[in-house]
């Protein structure tokens, strides 16, 4: 079992998050800035190398002007939020029935081999973690993973391979904004 461990992370909020994030909060009704969490956490997570930690979170708590608590329930209730570092490259390998039966755990681990990590990890070099999650809605396309918004579908660990070259090249495009 992993020490629960504090992660310190450096916080720059510059003024283009600042507007982005006052943006999305000025699309809900006074009163109802809390709506807004879910977006206003994602901007923070993209902006802090795909992590949320709990200074960053309060900051999201004062943005919003809630309490803590109720972003740090929301942050620990799903899974796309980060709350402690991770790769630059995260390969999510969906580990649910269809992907499972398509033998996605297999790749995972191959891909935990090749890369010298067990799931939650992160490589020494600080590139790439490997998890397992739960359905990406996907299945007749298993087994698969996701990397930044985008699917890579059945997979073979040739693909695999060839994915993580492209990753250390800097060849994949992580995000579709």
């Amino acid at each position: 079992m992993e020490t629960l461990q504090r992660y310190h992370q450096d916080i720059n909020i510059t003024p283009a998050l600042t507007e982005r994030i006052n943006e999305l909060i000025s699309h809900y009704p006074e009163g109802r800035q809390k709506s807004a969490l879910l977006p206003v956490l994602h901007e923070l997570q993209d902006a802090h190398d795909n992590w949320l930690s709990v200074e960053l979170q309060n900051k999201a708590a004062e943005f919003l002007n809630i309490t803590p608590i109720e972003v740090y329930e929301v942050v620990t209730f799903y899974t796309m939020f980060n709350q402690k570092p991770v790769g630059k490259y995260m390969l999510e390998f969906c580990v649910t029935s269809c992907c499972a039966i398509n033998k996605a755990e297999d790749v995972m681990d191959y891909a935990c081999e090749k890369l010298g990590v067990k799931p939650g990890q992160v490589t020494a070099d600080g590139l790439f973690s490997v998890v397992g999650v739960q359905c990406l809605g996907a299945c007749g396309y298993a087994p698969m993973l996701q990397l930044g918004d985008f699917y890579h579908e059945h997979l073979t660990k040739e693909k695999v391979d060839q994915l993580i070259e492209d990753c250390k090249a800097d060849k994949v495009t992580l995000h579709d904004k």
